[in-house]
């Protein structure tokens, strides 16, 4: 079993993976795992929604890409150029042809979601890690809009997805990139 902070210097962005399928009871071991994150006041909001579809995947790679873009020329959002050229690639595809997509869900009424979605991703992305495996959360692949693909996810129109996290066999872990040290605004004591 790996150390903890061997763990988190494992855990990286990965956007390269083998073309391995991830068998569904790690996806279970991982989403069990995400399950012990913590949320406001217990209330576990978190539901998940699990692709290993590569057809499926691409669609809503493509129907993410179509909304972002609408999103930008209607002057709803500003993307990066960078990003606008890329989504404008018919190829490109969003979750970078990853074997299999989590999203990370919840209802649109719990104000804490956000936070909530965040601590299950880390959980996940960690449970991952310490199997051998990569993630990287993909926001870009957040903006399913049409019915019928959010029917096939299972997500009601009463939630929202937070956060889409790819998962699969890394081809390489890259090296952590440089961190600077805290930055400590104060530190309060007792006075002695």
């Amino acid at each position: 079993m790996m150390i903890f902070s061997e763990l988190l210097q494992k855990r990286r962005a990965i956007r390269d993976f083998e073309n391995k399928e991830v068998p569904l009871a790690i996806i279970q071991d991982i989403l069990q795992d995400a399950t012990l994150a913590p949320s406001a006041s217990n209330n576990q909001p978190c539901r998940f929604a699990v692709v290993s579809c590569r057809k499926t995947i691409k669609a809503l790679s493509d129907e993410s890409k179509a909304n972002l873009l609408r999103d930008h020329a209607e002057k709803k959002i500003h993307l990066n150029p960078g990003y606008v050229n890329l989504l404008q690639d018919e190829n490109f595809n969003v979750f970078y042809n990853a074997p299999c997509v989590i999203y990370i869900v919840g209802p649109k009424s719990v104000g804490s979601l956000d936070v909530d979605a965040a601590l299950a991703a880390s959980y996940i992305m960690l449970g991952a890690a310490a199997r051998g495996l990569g993630t990287c959360w993909v926001a870009l692949g957040a903006n399913i809009r049409d019915p019928r693909l959010r029917a096939e996810l299972g997500i009601p129109d009463t939630c929202r997805i937070v956060a889409p996290i790819i998962l699969g066999h890394p081809k390489a872990i890259p090296a952590a990139s440089e961190r600077h040290a805290p930055d400590i605004l104060r530190v309060i004591t007792e006075a002695r």
